[in-house]
């Protein structure tokens, strides 16, 4: 892909230590973007960062960052300003779904209303609070701190990450579904707050990629073999497997770039027809 006008830019990476966001960072370092890598873990962080610089030779730094703690985003902000530039790019890509916000039953019904503490009944608010801080607010506040620089320049994007249940809710996982809504819903506030400031505000919805997050979800442990929830969403997933994380740097390119630039406020599915597809 040709002219993207990325090159010499400066990206901020949230979750980027991890295995689907340090895809993302490499595929913007491919294109000569300066990248920040934030994690919680200083470690991924500072190891996709070395990769990064190693493989494409264009400047990357690893921060150990708390995206629901401003003062550890601004603190973040110094330093990338410092050593790579002013901000051009964020992509919210932290987040995640835990166990603790998960019911066991997907539905009640005759066979199983004796167990409520299986199903949305028997939810701690500890862990529902903790999922949906963490992809909600964890998109707001990065936000709030790294737009500024883009405000300065009169230019940006930002890309956030949304998911296929935003739309329609998975069962077992109401706290990650209702934070993904909550995504999407504030990608066009926000992006009709900022449209006359140079800033375009966008997302992706991805479809199903087998993750740390979710693995316990859809394969068995003991057997390897997909669940019974696995299988289901490859059978509604019309190209009948899960997605990569390279297959969806492109859209993330093409959201970032000068390709897109009367583009804001928009939710794009990259879900191998997941969101197409009645299931008949």
């Amino acid at each position: 892909m040709d002219n993207l006008n990325l090159k010499g830019k400066v990206a901020v990476i949230t979750g980027g230590g991890g295995v689907l966001c340090s895809t993302f960072a490499k595929s913007l370092a491919a294109q000569g973007v300066k990248t920040a890598i934030l994690d919680l873990n200083l470690e991924a962080a500072e190891r996709v960062a070395k990769e990064i610089f190693s493989e494409y030779s264009v400047q990357s730094i690893g921060l150990s960052t708390n995206v629901l703690d401003k003062t550890s985003l601004e603190e973040a902000k110094a330093i990338i300003n410092k050593e790579l530039g002013e901000v051009d790019f964020l992509l919210n890509g932290a987040g995640g779904n835990a166990a603790s916000a998960t019911t066991q039953l997907e539905e009640l019904d005759e066979t199983n209303i004796d167990k409520l503490e299986d199903s949305f009944f028997g939810l701690q608010m500890e862990g529902f609070d903790k999922v949906f801080a963490l992809n909600f607010q964890g998109t707001l506040l990065p936000s709030m701190v790294f737009a500024k620089d883009m405000l300065k320049k009169k230019n940006g994007a930002i890309v956030n990450v949304s998911s296929m249940n935003a739309d329609r809710p998975l069962t077992k996982i109401p706290a990650y579904s209702a934070a993904k809504a909550a995504i999407n819903n504030f990608t066009q506030w926000l992006a009709v707050h900022f449209a006359k400031t140079g800033i375009r505000v966008n997302a992706i919805a991805p479809g199903f990629l087998l993750t740390n997050q979710n693995r316990f979800l859809l394969v068995d442990e003991q057997s390897g073999e997909a669940t019974p929830r696995g299988q289901k969403i490859i059978a509604n997933t019309p190209m009948g497997r899960y997605g990569e994380s390279d297959e969806l740097s492109g859209t993330i390119l093409y959201l970032m770039s000068d390709w897109a630039k009367f583009i804001t406020g928009v939710v794009i599915p990259v879900d191998g027809g997941f969101s197409a597809y009645s299931g008949v």
